[in-house]
C-alpha cells in the first residue's frame, strides 16, 4: 500500500513544481512589459504621486504656478546654473527635444527647477538659460517653495557631505537627482527619462501624447 502513496505524493510535488515555474514565467513577462520607453527609467509604482502645485517665480521674476501651464504638456528638470555637466546636457536635450516636435513645439513647456535658491536669481537665471534657446522657463523662489516643489516630485537635492566646508564658495557642488519628467496636459505624471535619453527619444515619446 506504501508505494502507490508514495507514488502519488511525488505527481503531486511535480505538479505543485511545474505551477511555480508557471507562475515565475509569467511575472517576469508581467515584468518586461513595465519597462519603460528607450532611454527611460521602469515606471515607479508611486506614479500617481509625482508631481504636485508649485507657486515660484520665473527667470523674468514673474509669478508662475503649475496651473497656467494646464492644457500644455511639461517636461520638468530639476537642477541648477553652478552645475557642471548633468544640468546643461538635460537643458540641452529638453530644448532640442521640444524644438524637434516643430509645429507642436508650442503645446509643450520645459521648465528648469532650481535646487539652489541663494545662488540662482531670476536674473543668472535668464542668462543662464538663454544659451538654451527661449522656450526653456527658469524657476526660482524661496528655498521652502523650492524645497516642497522637488518633494513633490520626489526629487533629491542637497550639499554632498564632503563639500560642506566649501558650501559659501561661489562655485561649490550640489548632488541632485537627475530626472526628466513629462506631465500630463491635466499635470499628471506621464513618464520619466533619465540622463541617457537622447532627444529623438524624448521627442517621440512626447509626440504620443499630442
Amino acid at each position: 500500500m506504501s508505494k502507490p502513496t508514495q507514488r502519488y505524493d511525488v505527481r503531486v510535488l511535480v505538479l505543485a513544481l511545474i505551477a511555480v515555474a508557471a507562475g515565475a514565467f509569467v511575472l517576469l513577462r508581467l515584468g518586461a512589459n513595465d519597462a519603460g520607453p528607450p532611454g527611460s527609467e521602469a515606471v515607479p509604482s508611486h506614479e500617481a504621486a509625482i508631481g504636485g502645485p508649485f507657486a515660484l517665480l520665473d527667470q523674468d521674476g514673474n509669478a508662475r504656478s503649475d496651473a497656467e501651464f494646464r492644457g500644455k504638456l511639461m517636461l520638468v528638470f530639476f537642477g541648477y546654473t553652478f552645475c557642471p555637466d548633468v544640468c546643461p546636457l538635460a537643458l540641452s536635450t529638453m530644448a532640442s527635444a521640444v524644438d524637434a516636435l516643430g509645429d507642436k513645439a508650442s503645446e509643450v513647456v520645459p521648465l528648469f527647477v532650481t535646487v539652489d535658491p541663494d545662488r540662482d536669481t531670476p536674473a543668472r537665471l535668464k542668462d543662464y538659460t538663454a544659451k538654451f534657446g527661449p522656450r526653456i522657463v527658469a524657476l526660482t523662489g524661496p528655498a521652502d517653495a523650492l524645497a516642497q516643489a522637488a518633494k513633490s516630485y520626489r526629487v533629491y537635492y542637497g550639499i554632498p557631505a564632503e563639500k560642506e566646508k566649501e558650501k559659501e564658495g561661489a562655485a561649490h557642488v550640489m548632488d541632485h537627482s537627475a530626472i526628466i519628467f513629462l506631465m500630463g496636459r491635466d499635470g499628471k505624471y506621464l513618464t520619466h527619462f533619465n540622463m541617457h535619453a537622447s532627444a529623438p527619444e524624448i521627442s517621440a515619446k512626447i509626440a504620443e501624447h499630442l
